[in-house]
């Protein structure tokens, strides 16, 4: 009962920050515009609460929302079960199909993982302090490539899996025009893995976001390695932000 109550409380208290605040809608709407037109295929990898499956809907894209946390499952089936142009994965993503164990940190589920390492970085990490993982679940585990096979190859992909976008995306062969992976500073080899990653699939051009800005850093878009340094030299306060390829 203790844990449903939890449980109930953190998916509202992700409700309100992403839902709550009038203007992260329509940023987010411009900011995808760049990337995305109507009728275009998107997948949403860590869908969680799916603000950002409302703002593919919104410029009317259909869309894969990928999400491995049961309850949140739920939430994204009362949002957009009855929409036509919403598919929802109950799945993690990673490098092969099978299943993996999933920790929830139940009172901020925004920063469920499946990666020991993610929830190692955050042990006594400035901003991090309080964060509890104590639920495990196993759930299924799929690749990029497999869900492309199932549903088609989309124009832009968001990826957004708490420390596993590495694995993400070695699970990918196919490029797709755009795509965009979360990076952290307490895990900043992550996001050069992603960034080598990208490389080798054929994107050439990077820019990023800091936190829930919807703004690029950079006025002109940069090459890998300047994208790196960058982001070797943020400090730990900057905390996160997304990190945006195309080809």
């Amino acid at each position: 009962m203790l844990d449903a109550l939890q449980t109930i409380r953190g998916i509202f208290r992700s409700l309100r920050i992403y839902y709550g605040n009038r203007r992260h809608g329509p940023a987010m709407d411009r900011l995808y515009r760049q990337f995305v037109k109507p009728g275009d295929l998107v997948f949403d990898i860590g869908s969680h609460v799916g603000d950002r499956v409302a703002a593919f809907r919104r410029l009317d894209a259909r869309v894969v929302a990928v999400e491995p946390q049961p309850a949140l499952v739920k939430t994204l089936r009362l949002f957009y079960g009855r929409d036509a142009n919403v598919a929802i994965e109950a799945t993690a993503i990673g490098r092969q199909a099978g299943e993996i164990e999933l920790s929830l940190n139940i009172d901020n589920p925004t920063v469920s993982t499946a990666s020991k390492d993610f929830i190692a970085a955050a042990a006594d990490a400035p901003g991090w302090q309080g964060q509890n993982w104590g639920k495990r679940v196993r759930v299924p585990l799929t690749t990029i490539d497999a869900l492309m096979a199932r549903h088609g190859v989309p124009v832009f992909m968001k990826i957004d899996v708490e420390g596993f976008e590495a694995e993400a995306l070695a699970g990918m062969t196919k490029p797709v025009a755009a795509l965009s992976f979360e990076f952290t500073t307490i895990q900043r080899d992550v996001a050069r893995a992603c960034i080598e990653r990208c490389v080798a699939l054929g994107y050439k051009s990077f820019n990023a976001i800091l936190g829930e800005s919807q703004k690029f850093v950079h006025t002109d878009w940069q090459d890998a390695g300047a994208l790196a340094r960058w982001l070797d030299a943020l400090p730990a306060e900057a905390n996160s932000g997304d990190v945006y390829a195309r080809l």
